[in-house]
């Protein structure tokens, strides 16, 4: 009998990575007891994850929308630069069908609720990584009835540095802009959204999924 019959197949490697402690012990605990899968590090924060996974080029990463340095979508378009064969999922507590879009416009390769039972997700790591695209049913339906983002690309990447409590000088220097600049872009984005600071827009645009 030829050696190629006791071959044993390599186990799928898997990248988790998530800010809540013990959302990422569990993860990881889950995922190493599967046969056929193997946990080959975890990260704490998205700049850790991008790192972690450019030294071991796992096949699946398991990244949280949601945590410091750089967040999950963040993660997932530097790794689609850097490592384009590892399947990114990016995994939230929002429902939020444009974050939805900003993931798979990065290169996503699924999208799913932290709610998602461990059985799924175990099946999820191996549906991507055979190829398929993976979304939560729940923010795939919201995505039918999306509302469509009334702001420009600036005023979005404005609102984010305000939602991250920069004042208006602040986000001046960091996008190399004149204050007076940036208080049109603000004030052009309460109009758009109907509200009546800085603030607020900043937060209805975080709440949509905009920013």
């Amino acid at each position: 009998m030829s050696e190629d019959l006791h071959a044993v197949a390599a186990p799928l490697r898997v990248v988790v990575a998530d800010d809540d402690e013990l959302l990422l012990t569990a993860l990881v605990m889950v995922l190493g007891l599967q046969a056929g899968l193997e946990v080959v590090g975890s990260a704490r924060d998205g700049r850790e994850a991008v790192d972690l996974v450019v030294r071991t080029q796992p096949d699946v990463a398991l990244v949280d929308l949601e945590m410091p340095r750089l967040d999950g979508i963040e993660v997932a378009a530097e790794l689609a630069l850097t490592i384009p064969q590892t399947a990114v999922v990016v995994v939230t507590r929002h429902a939020r069908p444009a974050l939805l879009k900003r993931a798979l416009g990065v290169g996503a390769r699924g999208f799913i609720l932290k709610s998602t039972s461990s059985d799924q997700i175990v099946r999820i790591v191996r549906d991507v990584h055979a190829g398929q695209r993976v979304i939560d049913p729940e923010i795939a339906a919201l995505a039918l009835t999306m509302r469509e983002c009334p702001l420009t690309e600036r005023e979005c990447e404005v609102l984010a540095l305000v939602h991250a409590g920069h004042r208006t000088n602040q986000v001046a220097e960091q996008l190399h802009l004149a204050p007076g600049t940036v208080r049109n872009y603000i004030s052009t984005a309460m109009a758009r959204l109907v509200v009546p600071t800085g603030r607020e827009a900043a937060a209805v645009a975080h709440a949509e999924g905009w920013i």
